[in-house]
């Protein structure tokens, strides 16, 4: 399946990508964070447990076990605060 990823603040500054188109073989969003992971470096680094971060899916907030539909828009990002 493809899916495009989105990628923002902190995360898209250490990547050095804003977006990308991938192959997924997965079904989960925990699926799309093991295999950016094997990429190792910065990405193993901020994708590991207990880093902070979050994921949307066609723009609502998941949790790591959210099912991935093909061509799904995935945006992956630091949580956010306001006041």
């Amino acid at each position: 399946m493809k899916l495009r990823v989105l990628y923002f603040a902190r995360l898209r500054e250490r990547f050095s990508v804003g977006e990308e188109t991938l192959d997924f073989a997965g079904t989960t969003a925990a699926d799309l964070v093991a295999q950016l992971q094997t990429r190792g470096g910065v990405w193993a680094e901020e994708l590991a447990a207990g880093r902070a971060f979050r994921m949307a899916v066609n723009q609502d907030i998941v949790a790591l076990d959210a099912l991935l539909p093909d061509n799904a828009e995935v945006a992956i990002f630091p949580p956010v605060t306001g006041g």
